[in-house]
C-alpha cells in the first residue's frame, strides 16, 4: 500500500502498476499524440511529477484495445481522471446527469460521455488496486441506475408536455408516475461487471399512471420504453450508455416490452417459471416510480418466496445449469477458452449455490432474502446452511473470477466471459490481473476453479446411486430378481419376497402420487436410497409397510421425491420416523411440508426457546395476506414445528421432558397470534368497546406447561371494559356481551376449523364458570365472585393450573391477580381432601382404566399424582407461597422441600411422575391415542424403553405396575381411600 489516504488523486494512490503488454509499441505512438493534442501539456506535466501514472496508463494502453481508445482519445479527460480521487469523480459524473437537458441529443450526448469518463475511472481503479472487485461493481450499477434515470425523467417531462400524463411533481417526474423499471440480475444485486449489458424488466401500475383516460396505456409506456432503449443503446460518435436487454419479462415472445403490473401479478401467479422465481431475487426498482416498484415486488413475495421448502424447483434449476453444461461444453475446467461465468467452477456456480439455498428457505427466513451473493453467503454462514471455511472459499474465489471476468471484457468492451483462447490474448488478461507471465495466471485461476468446482460438488450435486454399493435392486418384470432377493435378505429385511413386491408395486402408478411420469421417474431415483436406510431401522419391514402406507395417502408425489432426492440425510431421518412412530408417519402422510421442519440446519441444535420462536414466527407470518392466510400459516408454522419437536426425541437428540415446555411455549405464542387475528377482525365489523380488555387463560396440561403432541387446549377467555361502555363503536354495535361472546365463537372455529392446512388445536371451553351453561366469555368481576362464592373444589384445583397465556392492555396482570387471591384463602383440609378423594372415585368409575399404558387414568397413574399435588397447593397455598406453582412435578419437588411431603411420598412420587411424564410424551410422539403398546411396531418399543432407559418392554412393564402400585398407595396415605359408589 502507498499509504495515501483516501480521497487523494488516482494518481497518487497506483498500487499496482500491471507489465506492459503486446501492443506497447502502438500504445507509445498515441500517448504520445495525446500529450501533443489539447490538455497534453496539464498531462504532461502530471506525469512528471507522478511517472507511475504514465507507466499505468501505458500498460493498460498496452494491453487492452478498448482502454486504449478510452484513455487516448481524450487528454483533458484522462488528465481529469488521473487528478481527481475516483470515488469522488464518478459520484460527481453520476450526479451531473440530474441536471436538466435541452433537448434529446443533448442527453444522449450526456449520457455517453458521462459513461465513458465514468468507465476509465472506475477500470483505472481497478486496475491499480485502488478499488475492490465489490467497488467496482457497485459504481458501475449506481452509474447505470442514474442513466436510467436521466433518460425516464426526461422522457416523462416531454409526455406530460405533450400532454399524454399529468405528471403531479415536474421536479421530481419519477414519483408516481407509475413508470417501473425493475434492474434484474447483476444490476439489480448492484453486481454489474464491466461491460454488461443491463437486464430490465419494464412495468406500469395503471392505478398509479396519472393519465385521465387509462384504457390505452400498452402502446404509450411501449412507445416510452422502445424510446428508453434506444436512448441508452443506440451507438453515435460518442459510442453507447449500456446495451439493454428486456428478454426477462414474462413470456417474452408474445408480450409487450411494457406490461401492466395487473397483467404481470396474472401471469406470475398462474405460470411463472422456476427460473423466474430465481431471476425475481435480484430484482429491484432501480429507476421510474420507485414506491411503485416496492409495491409490486411486495405483491410478488408469495411467488418467490414460497411458504413451504420447494426441492422442485431447485431441481428444475440445477437442470438448467447441467444444460447450460451439456450445450456450452464447459463440463471440464480449462483456462484458455474457459467461460469464467458459465464454466466448470466458475461464478454461476457460485451465483447457483447461493440462490437455490435463498429459494430453499428463504420463504421462511427474511435474512436469506437479499440480492448480493457474498452478502448472502454471510448471511447463510448466520443462519447455519453453510459453513465458514466454505463461505471464505466461495467468497474469495467469487471475487478474483469477477475480476478476471472484468478483464476480460475491458479488452475490447464486449459482454463476453470467455477467455481468450490464444496465448497473446491470456497474456493481456495476465498482465491485466498483475500477473507478469501466463503460467502463473494460470496455475491461480485452475486452483480457484477447481476449488469452487469442488466445493459445488460437495454441497450441491447429486449422490451416487446406493443400488451399485449394495447389490441388485431390480423391480421390473413379473418375477422376482434373485439378486435383489439376495441383497433384500442381506439387508435384513425378515420378508425380503413381500418387501420386493410393495417396492415393485410402486412403479406401477396405482397411488395418487405415483401417476405422472415425472415422480416415478424421481422414485426410481431415490429407491435405493430408501430401501437402505429402511434396512438400517430396527425394524425394516415395518418401516417399509408404513413408508407404503404413507404413499398410498400422499396425494402427489414430486415435491417430496425431489426433497427426498436432493437430501441423504432426510431420507435416513423419514426411514427413522416411520419405522419408530406410527403417529409422525401418519403426521407425514397428511401434511408432507412437515418434512421442511427437518432440513433446518439448526434441528440438531437445541430446542427453540421463545424467542427464536418468535423471530421465526415474526418472519412466517410478516407475509400473511389478510386474516385466512393467517390461520393458515399457525396451522403450518404448528405442524412443522410439533413435527420437529417429536422427531428430536424419537432420534434421541432430545429429551422427553423437554417436551412440555416446548409444545407449550408454541401454543402459547400461535394462541397469541391468533387471538390478536381474530380480534382485530371482529374490530374491523364491530368496533372496538370503549375500555375492552381481554384475556386467554390456559388450563389443565397447557396451564401447567405440561403439554404433549395430541393434548387438547383447555381455556376460558375473560375480560373487562368501562362501566358506562353498552356498546362497541363500529358500524355495526353489539353489546360487550355479545361482543366477548362472538369473540370467543370465532376465536374457537379460528383454532379448531379444518381449512386447506388442516387444524391448529381441539381446544375446550367447559372449565369456565358454570361450564357448557355459562357464557363462553366471562366478564372479570363475574369470575371473581364466582371462584369466591360458588365454585366446587373440583373447580379450584384445575384453576392451580390457570396461567394466562396471552391478554391486551395489561389485563393478564389483574387475572393473575385474581387468580392468586383465590387460591391463597385458608381452605378446610378434610374438605378439600374428602372432595379429591370422592371426585377420583368417581372418575375411575365413569372413565377409569385397568390397562397400565393408560398413563392418565389407570389406578395410581398421572391423574392420582395431579391430584395429589393440586390438594397439596389448595390446602398449603395461604401459609407457604412455595408452592404457589403449576407444574406437577414442581408442586411435588417444592412440597418435599418445604416439608408437606414425607421423604417416603417423595421418593415415590417423583420419580413416578417423571417416569410417567416421559412415557407420556413418548407415547402421543409414536402412536395415536387409543392405539395399543403391546401391538405397535418394534421401533415404538425400543423408543419407550429408550425414554425409560429400561432394558425392555417386559422389564418397563413390570416397573410400571410396581411404581403405579406405589402411587395409589400413597395417594390413599395422603389424599383418601378410592371408594367406588354403588348404585
Amino acid at each position: 500500500m502507498t499509504g495515501r489516504p483516501e480521497g487523494a488523486a488516482l494518481k497518487d494512490r497506483i498500487i499496482l502498476v500491471p507489465p506492459l503488454g503486446p501492443d506497447v509499441a502502438i500504445a507509445g505512438s498515441l500517448l504520445d499524440d495525446c500529450l501533443g493534442g489539447p490538455g497534453g501539456e496539464a498531462l504532461a506535466a502530471l506525469f512528471a511529477t507522478a511517472p507511475i501514472a504514465r507507466d499505468l496508463v501505458l500498460a493498460v494502453a498496452s494491453n487492452s484495445a478498448h482502454l486504449r481508445e478510452a484513455a487516448l482519445r481524450d487528454g483533458e479527460r484522462l488528465h481529469r481522471v488521473l487528478s481527481s480521487d475516483p470515488a469522488a469523480l464518478v459520484d460527481g459524473l453520476i450526479a451531473s446527469l440530474s441536471d436538466p437537458v435541452a433537448d434529446e441529443p443533448a442527453l444522449r450526448r450526456r449520457l455517453r460521455r458521462v459513461k465513458a469518463e465514468a468507465a476509465l475511472a472506475i477500470a483505472l481503479a481497478d486496475i491499480a488496486g485502488l478499488w475492490d472487485v465489490m467497488e467496482v461493481t457497485g459504481a458501475l450499477t449506481r452509474l447505470a441506475d442514474a442513466s436510467l434515470s436521466a433518460a425516464i425523467r426526461f422522457l416523462l417531462l416531454e409526455a406530460d408536455a405533450a400532454g399524454k400524463v399529468s405528471l403531479p411533481d415536474r421536479s421530481d417526474p419519477e414519483r408516481g408516475s407509475g413508470w417501473i423499471v425493475l434492474a434484474m440480475g447483476k444490476q439489480g444485486a448492484f453486481e454489474l461487471n464491466y461491460s454488461s449489458d443491463i437486464d430490465l424488466i419494464v412495468f406500469f401500475d395503471p392505478t398509479v399512471v396519472p393519465v385521465a383516460d387509462k384504457d390505452d396505456l400498452t402502446t404509450l409506456f411501449v412507445r416510452l420504453t422502445r424510446r428508453l432503449v434506444a436512448i441508452l443503446q443506440e451507438r453515435t460518435a460518442d459510442g453507447y450508455v449500456f446495451r439493454t436487454d428486456l428478454r426477462l419479462r414474462p413470456d417474452a415472445g408474445a408480450t409487450p416490452v411494457a406490461m401492466s403490473t395487473t397483467a404481470a401479478l396474472i401471469y406470475y401467479e398462474s405460470a411463472g417459471q422456476n427460473w423466474e422465481r430465481a431471476a425475481m431475487i435480484k430484482a429491484r426498482p432501480a429507476a421510474g416510480d420507485i414506491a411503485a416498484g416496492e409495491r409490486f415486488l411486495a405483491d410478488l413475495r408469495p411467488y418467490v418466496w414460497r411458504k413451504y421448502l420447494d426441492y422442485a424447483a431447485i431441481r428444475d434449476i440445477h437442470s438448467i445449469k447441467r444444460q447450460i453444461h451439456a450445450h456450452k461444453g464447459h463440463g471440464e475446467i480449462a483456462v484458455a477458452g474457459h467461460n469464467v461465468k458459465l464454466g466448470r467452477g466458475g461464478i454461476r456456480e457460485i451465483e447457483f449455490f447461493v440462490q437455490t439455498q435463498q429459494l430453499i428457505a428463504g420463504g421462511r427466513n427474511l435474512d436469506l432474502r437479499g440480492r448480493q451473493t457474498l452478502a448472502m453467503l454471510d448471511a447463510l454462514v448466520a443462519q447455519g446452511w453453510l459453513d465458514e471455511p466454505a463461505r471464505d472459499l466461495l467468497a474469495d474465489a467469487y471475487r478474483f473470477l469477477r475480476r478476471v471476468e472484468h478483464r476480460v471484457q475491458m479488452l475490447n468492451d464486449e459482454q463476453t466471459h470467455t477467455l481468450p483462447d490464444d496465448a497473446e490474448g491470456l497474456a493481456r488478461v495476465a498482465h491485466l490481473m498483475g500477473y507478469a507471465d501466463s503460467e502463473a495466471f494460470a496455475t491461480m485461476l485452475t486452483e480457484w476453479l477447481t476449488a469452487v468446482s469442488d466445493q459445488y460438488s460437495e454441497l450441491f450435486e447429486e449422490e451416487a446411486d446406493l443400488s451399485s454399493q449394495h447389490g441388485n435392486m431390480v423391480f421390473t418384470g413379473n418375477d422376482i430378481d434373485p439378486g435383489t432377493l439376495d441383497t433384500f435378505t442381506r439387508l435384513g429385511f425378515a420378508r425380503p419376497e413381500d418387501a420386493i413386491r410393495i417396492v415393485a408395486s410402486w412403479h406401477f402408478g396405482r397411488y395418487p402420487a405415483m401417476r405422472s411420469s415425472r415422480a416415478r421417474e424421481l422414485l426410481t431415483e431415490i429407491t435405493p436410497r430408501l430401501i437402505v436406510a429402511f434396512s438400517e431401522t430396527e425394524a425394516p419391514d415395518a418401516a417399509l409397510i408404513a413408508f407404503d402406507h404413507f404413499l398410498a395417502r400422499l396425494p402427489a408425489g414430486v415435491q417430496l421425491f425431489s426433497l427426498l432426492s436432493s437430501n441423504q440425510s432426510l431420507v435416513t431421518l423419514l426411514a427413522m420416523v416411520m419405522g419408530n412412530s406410527p403417529y409422525l408417519a401418519e403426521t407425514v402422510a397428511r401434511r408432507p411440508h412437515v418434512v421442511d421442519a427437518l432440513l433446518e440446519p439448526q434441528f440438531f441444535g437445541n430446542l427453540p426457546g421463545r424467542a427464536e420462536l418468535t423471530r421465526r414466527l415474526d418472519a412466517f407470518f410478516g407475509e400473511a395476506r389478510g386474516y385466512e392466510d393467517v390461520l393458515d400459516r399457525a396451522r403450518i408454522f404448528a405442524q412443522e414445528q410439533k413435527f420437529l419437536i417429536g422427531v428430536r426425541v424419537i432420534t434421541g437428540t432430545a429429551a422427553a421432558r423437554q417436551l412440555g415446555q416446548s409444545f407449550s411455549r408454541l401454543a402459547d405464542l400461535l394462541l397469541e397470534r391468533v387471538l390478536s387475528a381474530t380480534a382485530a377482525e371482529l374490530e374491523h365489523q364491530h368496533g372496538s368497546i370503549p375500555g375492552g380488555r381481554v384475556a386467554l387463560v390456559a388450563m389443565g396440561k397447557l396451564g401447567s406447561e405440561e403439554l404433549t403432541a395430541a393434548s387438547d387446549l383447555d381455556l376460558i377467555l375473560l375480560y373487562d371494559h368501562d362501566r358506562d361502555a353498552v356498546q362497541s363503536d363500529g358500524r355495526r354495535p353489539i353489546s360487550p356481551n355479545q361482543y366477548y361472546a362472538r369473540l370467543t365463537q370465532r376465536l374457537v372455529t379460528a383454532i379448531t376449523a379444518p381449512t386447506a392446512e388442516g387444524t391448529l388445536y381441539d381446544v375446550d371451553f367447559r372449565l369456565r364458570p358454570s361450564g357448557n351453561a355459562g357464557p363462553l366469555a366471562t366478564r372479570i368481576d363475574a369470575f371473581e365472585r364466582y371462584q369466591r362464592e360458588e365454585a366446587w373444589t373440583w373447580e379450584h384445583m384445575a384453576l392451580t393450573r390457570a396461567r394466562v397465556v396471552a391478554s391486551t392492555g395489561g389485563f393478564g396482570e389483574e387475572v393473575e391477580r385474581v387468580i392468586v387471591e383465590t387460591l391463597s384463602r385458608q381452605r378446610d383440609p378434610l374438605k378439600i381432601l374428602g372432595d379429591a378423594a370422592d371426585m377420583r372415585a368417581r372418575l375411575e368409575q365413569e372413565k377409569g382404566s385397568t390397562d397400565i399404558w393408560n398413563l392418565k387414568r389407570v389406578p395410581g397413574g398421572l391423574v392420582d399424582l395431579e391430584f395429589i399435588a393440586q390438594t397439596l397447593r389448595l390446602v398449603n397455598d395461604w401459609r407457604e407461597p412455595a408452592v404457589r406453582l403449576r407444574n406437577t412435578e414442581a408442586i411435588l419437588l417444592s412440597a418435599a422441600t418445604h416439608g408437606l411431603l414425607s421423604p417416603a411420598h417423595r421418593d415415590v412420587l417423583l420419580p413416578a411422575i417423571r417416569l410417567f411424564g416421559d412415557l407420556t410424551q413418548a407415547q402421543r410422539l409414536t402412536l395415536p391415542v387409543k392405539a395399543s403398546v403391546s401391538e405397535a411396531p418394534r421401533g415404538v418399543h425400543d423408543v419407550l424403553c429408550r425414554v425409560a432407559s429400561a432394558p425392555s418392554l417386559a422389564q418397563l412393564e413390570a416397573e410400571l405396575r410396581e411404581r403405579q402400585a406405589a402411587v395409589r398407595d400413597a395417594f390413599v396415605e395422603i389424599v383418601g381411600p378410592v371408594v367406588r359408589r354403588t348404585e
